[in-house]
């Protein structure tokens, strides 16, 4: 099997190799190499003769395993195939350069009209209107290491320097046994955006790792309630989330298409757990996709699963095979706005006209109220 290094491949002329990038379409919008194009399906392109011939085939999958067996299979199809020592992890690694950048994103976030405009205005927005933030309140801003809960935390500094009145953050990390490159990720970033985070370790990974049963959501309602914990036991009151726009009209459609019901995602919320906490999403009004234009214009790189044993969202593909329902949304959504470039913004707004005279029943409080109750009244 060929292998090639990323010393060794920035020596070839760059007309003389074509970089794939193996890995699902998901992981690929998250982050990549420079000039790699997304090849989820490059062994079948061999197969039928789509690929490239002419130049050398560089493959690489997030840690060099799948790129391994892949470029064995076109070596033996003709191709003159290499595979990318390390892979994905391998190139991260070597773009942690620790250099604190603050003032230059700081100052983009003022400056460079698109962002203040697609990303402070419609924060401060949803501060404002939700009034997510009052006096006095100290935040425990929750950070992940993804490109949402980071921006979240520039955005939170930059409100704070035009603050009204006084209110204190804690940038908080709770490390639930992520892997060596994902730690190291995290805390590069933290020191390359000026953010001055608080990293405390549970070992939430290992006490779900031979649940067979949604180890999904028992690991992140484990998380919401070690966060919760720490967080008051700092001397918080709130904790903020990162979820965005996309978050918030793709859980609206997956509550009616797959949980029969039509239930929103709230902007702010009561803790029941925990009296006197609340939890806060402040990015409410922020489209993902300027999440990541800003991402790209820094060219910054964040992770995109924290899970230590997928490394990348395997539940999340789109590529044909375990695609998970929020996915499957996203594409959904995706595909409607061909036809109808208003739908996002449709189903955000539906949630703030709902009609209760329209409805056979409806919740409140946890009572079930029919429309028969007062049909005759």
């Amino acid at each position: 099997m060929n292998e090639i290094t990323l010393e060794q491949l920035y020596d070839m002329p760059k007309d003389g190799y074509a970089l794939y990038d193996i890995r699902d379409g998901v992981s690929f919008s998250y982050g990549t190499i420079p000039g790699a194009v997304s090849a989820p399906d490059v062994t079948e392109r061999a197969l039928e003769g789509s690929l490239q011939k002419d130049v050398k085939a560089v493959l690489f999958c997030m840690h060099g395993e799948q790129s391994a067996a892949a470029c064995e299979r076109l070596c033996e199809l003709g191709y003159d195939a290499y595979s990318l020592t390390d892979g994905y992890a391998g190139w991260l690694k070597k773009q942690m350069i620790k250099k604190d950048r603050s003032a230059e994103i700081e100052e983009a976030l003022r400056g460079r009209r698109r962002f203040r405009e697609t990303l402070f205005s419609p924060f401060a927005k949803a501060v404002r209107d939700y009034k997510l933030v009052e006096p006095g309140d100290v935040i425990a801003v929750c950070i992940s290491g993804g490109k949402d809960s980071m921006l979240m935390a520039k955005l939170f500094q930059e409100l704070q320097r035009h603050r009204k009145f006084p209110f204190g953050l804690v940038f908080l990390v709770m490390d639930p046994g992520y892997n060596e490159l994902n730690r190291a990720l995290i805390e590069n970033n933290a020191e390359t955006l000026g953010v001055p985070v608080r990293i405390f370790d549970t070992q939430i990974f290992d006490a779900v790792y031979n649940i067979e049963k949604s180890p999904c959501y028992l690991c992140a309602r484990m998380r919401r309630g070690y966060l919760y914990a720490k967080a008051k036991e700092l001397g918080c009151n709130k904790i903020a989330l990162g979820h965005h726009f996309d978050d918030v009209i793709e859980t609206t459609l997956m509550g009616m298409l797959w949980g029969g019901q039509i239930q929103g995602m709230m902007p702010k919320l009561h803790s029941t757990n925990f009296p006197g906490m609340e939890l806060i999403r402040p990015m409410y009004l922020i489209r993902e996709d300027d999440i990541k234009a800003w991402r790209d214009y820094h060219g910054l790189h964040f992770i995109q699963c924290a899970c230590r044993f997928t490394d990348t969202c395997s539940s999340c593909r789109d590529d044909g095979t375990q695609v998970s329902k929020r996915m499957e949304t996203k594409l959904l959504i995706k595909k409607l706005k061909e036809t109808n470039p208003n739908v996002d913004k449709n189903i955000f707004n539906s949630m703030n006209n709902v009609c209760l005279d329209t409805l056979i029943s409806y919740k409140h409080d946890g009572e079930t109220h029919s429309f028969l109750d007062t049909y005759d009244g």
